[in-house]
């Protein structure tokens, strides 16, 4: 059993092929911090397998470095005009499990309009409304940037606001 008063890391992911984002959160006693985020690269002129090592690498690393007890990941969207689009994150989000998985952390997927409702009242939130929400609910000096950094953090609150409702 985890002493409640430890520090405890959770990473959250907003995936995708060219830019996937991430940032962890530190909850402890004393609250809630951030500890680092920011972006993993599929450099876009390589073959597919050639961008999912560089995603697979770059999660494994900033697990390895931060440490997290936990992961919360974006749950895989379709959209019926785009099926090609959804089977191509499919292989990003798999990578990315693939890694959490050899580290031996949970993965805990929240859909991306859960994520807004509970950040923004919206569930379908621009973007610019996801990423000051994240800057006035972490008292960042500026709005995160890329969008995609903002939409991983955003995820890792919803798991911070959900994570006991998650255990009962």
């Amino acid at each position: 059993m985890r002493d409640e008063e430890a520090p405890f890391r959770i990473l959250g992911i907003d995936p995708g092929l060219n830019i996937t984002g991430y940032g962890v959160l530190e909850v402890s006693g004393g609250g809630l911090r951030l500890c680092e985020a920011g972006i993993v690269r599929g450099r876009a002129r390589k073959s597919l397998t050639g961008r999912l090592l560089e995603i697979h690498s770059g999660v494994a690393e900033v697990i390895a470095g931060l440490q997290p007890a936990v992961m919360a990941l974006e749950e895989l969207y379709s959209h019926y005009e785009r099926p090609r689009t959804a089977i191509l994150m499919g292989h990003a989000r798999g990578v990315i499990c693939l890694a959490a998985a050899a580290a031996g952390i949970p993965v805990i997927s929240y859909a991306a309009t859960q994520v807004k409702k509970i950040l923004t009242g919206s569930g379908r939130a621009p973007k610019w409304q996801v990423q000051a929400a994240i800057q006035r609910e972490l008292a960042l000096s500026a709005v995160p940037d890329p969008p995609d950094v903002a939409d991983a953090l955003a995820i890792a609150l919803c798991h911070y606001y959900l994570k006991d409702k998650l255990h009962a």
